[in-house]
C-alpha cells in the first residue's frame, strides 16, 4: 500500500484540528486529511488501515479511499458526506439544541461501547497503554510504576472504543450519522473514551475551545454534564461523582501517550504533578 501524490490546487482547506489539516476535492465527493509536518507516514497510514478495519466491522463511518501526500505530509483519503455538520458545529450555530445533541451524543456513545469488536482487527487498548509504558522512557520512575499497576487490573472488554470521543468527531447529513477521525479506534471498557473526553470538557481555556470546537468553555462544561446523566442514566450527584471518579484514573494513564502522539514530546513536569494523584 503505497501513498499517492495529490495537487492540493485541486482541493480547498476545508478545516483544522490538533493534528490534522482537510481539504475538500473541488469536485469529487473526498476529503484529504493530511497531518501536520513531523508526523510520520507510517502515523497515517496506522490510521488508514484502522479506519478500513473499522469500516469493514460496520461502524458508520464514512469510507476510507487511499493513502496520500502533498510531498511534505502524510495522510489519507476518505469520502465526503455533503452537507454534514459536525455536533460541535450543531451545537455553536443553534445554541438551542444543545440539550437534545448532548443526549443523542450520550445515545451514540452508548451504542458504541455495547458494540462487540472484531479483536482480529482492532487493538487492545489496554495492552496499546501497556506498550506505551515499557517501550517509551517518557515519565517519571513513580508514575510509570503507578500506571502499570492500575492497568494490570484494568479488564481488556471486547467492545468498541472511539480513542478520541468528542463532539467533534461525529458528523450527520440528516439522514447518516457517522463516526469520524477513528484512527485511536480499539477495544477496552468505555472509561478509555470517557476520561479523555472529561478533560476535553472540563479543562481547555477559552481560545483552545473557540479554535477547535467553536464553543465556550462553559458550553462544553455544559454539554458534559448533561452527557454524563443521559450516558449514566442518573441525575443524582452522588452517583455522578462517583462514577466521574472512576473515570480519572484512565484519563491520567492516557494523558503522556496523547501528548508524545500530538507533540512528539514528554509531557511537562508541571502536568505530572497535577494528574499523578488520580492514579491509584
Amino acid at each position: 500500500m503505497e501513498y499517492q501524490k495529490i495537487d492540493l490546487n485541486e482541493y480547498v482547506r476545508t478545516g483544522e484540528g490538533g493534528t490534522a489539516v482537510s481539504y475538500t476535492h473541488k469536485t469529487r465527493n473526498s476529503l484529504a486529511k493530511l497531518y501536520n509536518p513531523g508526523f510520520e507516514a507510517d502515523r497515517a497510514k496506522e490510521e488508514f488501515l484502522i479506519a478500513h478495519s473499522v469500516f469493514d466491522i460496520g461502524i458508520p463511518t464514512p469510507e476510507p479511499y487511499r493513502l496520500v501526500t502533498d510531498g511534505e505530509r502524510f495522510g489519507a483519503e476518505y469520502e465526503l458526506i455533503p452537507g454534514k455538520r459536525s455536533f460541535t458545529r450543531i451545537i455553536s450555530q443553534e445554541p438551542d439544541r444543545l440539550e437534545e445533541i448532548s443526549r443523542e451524543f450520550a445515545r451514540l456513545a452508548r451504542q458504541l461501547h455495547k458494540t462487540k469488536a472484531d479483536t482480529t482487527k482492532i487493538n487492545s487498548y489496554k495492552q496499546r497503554m501497556q506498550r506505551f509504558y515499557m517501550e517509551k522512557n517518557l515519565v517519571p520512575d513513580e508514575y510509570k510504576r503507578r500506571a502499570l499497576a492500575f492497568l494490570e487490573h484494568v479488564p481488556d472488554t471486547p467492545t468498541c472504543v472511539h480513542g478520541d470521543l468528542q463532539i467533534g468527531n461525529i458528523i450527520t447529513d440528516g439522514k447518516r450519522t457517522l463516526w469520524i477521525d477513528v484512527g485511536e479506534f480499539g477495544y477496552g471498557v468505555p472509561e478509555w473514551d470517557l476520561g479523555l473526553m472529561w478533560t476535553i470538557c472540563n479543562n481547555m481555556d477559552k481560545e483552545r475551545t473557540d479554535n477547535l470546537f467553536h464553543l465556550t468553555p462553559d458550553t462544553l462544561k455544559a454539554h458534559w454534564n448533561i452527557f454524563l446523566s443521559a450516558y449514566v442514566g442518573t441525575t443524582d450527584r452522588e452517583a455522578l461523582g462517583e462514577f466521574t471518579k472512576r473515570i480519572l484514573p484512565f484519563y491520567a494513564v492516557k494523558l503522556p501517550y496523547i501528548y508524545d502522539m500530538s507533540y512528539h514530546a514528554p509531557l511537562p513536569e508541571i502536568a505530572f504533578q497535577k494528574v499523578i494523584n488520580m492514579l491509584p
